[in-house]
């Protein structure tokens, strides 16, 4: 027997009789290789590399005579704790098939979700990309074949390669970030039941006040022509894992550099088809100011100040637009305490054990965040 290289082109479906996976420092740990088997020196003791095997055997030769444990020894000692797939292709010459490895299906390294679903170990993905395809096209065999439902393929960076051989299997794009593109494949018939990528993006406003009813406000570096001149309070984007009343005062500090307490969320906006046709929800906040010195963000910020109120209010774009109008009027009246925002609790659900922000009403009129700023 011969073992060199696989070649794609060289083996057809009739030819191909078993693939196994094997993990052994030696050959010796098989049975039922052929009598006069060879092996070149072709092999490659890389992770994944997908091998051809071909022999040539007579009717006379024995199915009891092995070959010697060194000539078995010198080719397992290069794939020595090393994973690889083999072809065993032809025949025996006597018309029946070489029982050469175990029958076993090579599958990728993967683990099941509780959605009836696979997702696929990134830190294991074979390190050739014809072996990869190969390996992706027998698991999703496999899969199906137990039932599986959705396969989650999270390709790092570093693995770009393996994007278009993914693609070509069927994969479709569910999402990406900085490190990783994240691919799904949906077996059933039938309409994919996969949860679509996340369809919103989150910003925060801080509308903070002083014991002199001042509005702290900037005037950003970059902003629409319409915006030219205009006052607006300090606002941003929350962060992965952030909570809201958390990136309001981290907003209010990067902007400014003043120090602030979350008091409700006064308010939200839900809009769509804002960034990139995806949904935004934005979230102003009232905060009380716990300091008084304003240090700029050179970056983003062309200025800032406290502001009376009065003059903040009546600001062109302010009384023109219904939205800010209706927003500034809220937080107003919140400060005459005839309206009561959102305050945030602590709460643990037992669906899932972890700790939530909770934001609701208070209606008790003793509860200091709603009677007070």
């Amino acid at each position: 027997m011969e073992m060199r290289l696989f070649e794609s082109k060289a083996m057809s479906a009739s030819e191909t009789v078993q693939m196994g996976r094997m993990y052994s420092n030696r050959f010796s740990g098989f049975r039922h290789i052929p009598a006069g088997a060879k092996f070149s020196p072709q092999f490659c003791s890389c992770r994944g590399i997908l091998l051809k095997a071909s022999y040539s055997s007579h009717p006379s030769s024995s199915k009891n005579n092995f070959p010697s444990s060194n000539a078995i020894g010198s080719v397992g000692d290069k794939l020595a704790g090393e994973t690889c797939l083999f072809q065993i292709i032809g025949t025996n010459g006597t018309g029946t098939r070489p029982n050469l490895f175990p029958r076993e299906i090579t599958v990728l390294d993967a683990f099941d979700d509780e959605y009836g679903g696979v997702i696929v170990d990134p830190e294991r993905l074979p390190a050739n990309p014809n072996a990869f395809g190969y390996i992706l096209h027998s698991s999703l065999s496999h899969w199906s074949m137990e039932g599986k439902k959705g396969i989650w393929l999270k390709l790092p960076v570093e693995r770009a390669e393996l994007v278009p051989v993914a693609i070509k299997e069927g994969f479709e794009y569910h999402h990406a970030e900085r490190g990783y593109v994240m691919l799904t494949y949906w077996i059933p018939e039938g309409p994919c039941m996969l949860p679509a990528n996340a369809s919103h993006q989150v910003g925060i406003g801080g509308f903070v006040i002083n014991e002199n009813n001042e509005v702290l406000v900037v005037q950003e570096k970059h902003y629409a022509p319409a915006c030219a001149g205009f006052w607006k309070i300090p606002t941003g984007f929350i962060l992965e894992s952030e909570e809201i009343f958390t990136g309001a005062v981290r907003e209010v500090k990067e902007e400014t550099g003043i120090d602030t307490e979350f008091v409700e969320v006064i308010a939200f906006r839900h809009a769509h088809n804002v960034a990139f046709e995806k949904s935004d929800l934005f979230f102003i906040c009232m905060l009380r100011p716990l300091s008084t010195e304003i240090t700029v963000d050179d970056l983003e910020i062309e200025a800032a100040k406290w502001m009376p109120l009065d003059e903040f209010v009546e600001q062109p774009l302010i009384q023109e637009d219904s939205m800010f109008k209706k927003i500034i009027s809220i937080c107003i009246a919140r400060l005459g305490k005839r309206y009561c925002g959102l305050s945030s609790h602590q709460v643990v659900s037992k669906f899932d054990g972890r700790l939530s922000s909770l934001y609701y009403n208070v209606v008790d009129a003793q509860d200091f965040n709603c009677s007070s700023c």
